[in-house]
């Protein structure tokens, strides 16, 4: 293996490397220095990696267990974080100045409905326990195998397996609770909500149309309304789609609050 190969498989599987350590710190400085820092540790180990796995899956490795060092002490989030952060954003005129600032002026301030549908899971899926949150997002946003998972956590096939499961429960409740894209009793409706504000001409319902998971809630199992959630988030990569400005700048002040909520908890 050269220096080389290594740069040429790194820069090809970039974008999924920061999407995803982005879920899990929603800290676009922490993001930035986690990849900065894993190309630097992969360059400095090159010599180590032997082929027992794919190159890809042995970047992955060290970047989650620098995230993992940076979150390990760190609480995890509540399952009404959404709540916590409207309430919040409502109460700072700032916030919404921004944000419609970068609405009115950037070209990837744009808001889209599908986009915060990830934002959303990106949120709550950080009231998952640390590990079954990384394997969940491994599995069913960046198509790793349990094989794979097990290497990249250093656990078990096993235990990889069972922090699936359990992940993927957990997820399918919350939402079967809160969303109401795919549950007419559900008590969140922040997608609507938001398609308001920053699109008053645009009907919600038109643009809900199109997105398979709330067009086709009622036909479809839970197990499937959360595939196709996660087929949403596969697809989006928040660095680059044209609301990423918005986005972005909405789960900054999202990491912001939780961080004072938490620490006012104590």
């Amino acid at each position: 293996m050269t220096q080389d190969q290594l740069t040429t498989e790194f820069e090809a599987c970039r974008g999924q490397l920061k999407s995803y350590i982005l879920r899990i710190t929603t800290s676009i400085q922490d993001t930035e220095d986690i990849v900065q820092d894993t190309f630097i540790k992969a360059s400095e180990k090159l010599a180590t990696f032997k082929g027992d796995s794919s190159l890809k899956t042995w970047i992955f490795a060290i970047a989650s267990n620098q995230a993992r060092d940076l979150l390990r002490a760190k609480k995890r989030w509540p399952e009404n974080v959404t709540d916590i952060c409207r309430d919040a954003a409502l109460s700072n005129p700032e916030f919404i100045q921004e944000a419609m600032r970068i609405r009115n002026t950037s070209p990837q301030g744009h808001f889209e409905i599908k986009e915060h549908i990830t934002f959303c899971f990106t949120c709550v899926s950080k009231s998952l326990p640390l590990e079954q949150q990384l394997a969940l997002l491994l599995k069913e946003v960046y198509a790793f195998t349990v094989k794979e998972i097990a290497g990249i956590l250093d656990l078990t096939d096993a235990m990889v397996k069972y922090y699936l499961h359990t992940a993927r429960s957990k997820m399918i409740e919350v939402f079967d609770h809160r969303c109401s894209l795919i549950n007419k009793e559900g008590v969140c409706h922040q997608c609507t909500e938001l398609n308001g504000l920053f699109n008053p001409k645009q009907k919600a319902e038109e643009e809900l149309a199109k997105i398979s998971m709330a067009r086709d809630a009622e036909k479809k199992s839970k197990e499937q309304l959360f595939d196709l959630r996660m087929k949403l988030l596969q697809q989006i990569d928040p660095f680059e789609s044209d609301a990423a400005e918005l986005q972005l700048g909405h789960l900054e002040h999202n990491r912001q609050v939780m961080e004072k909520y938490l620490e006012e908890k104590d």
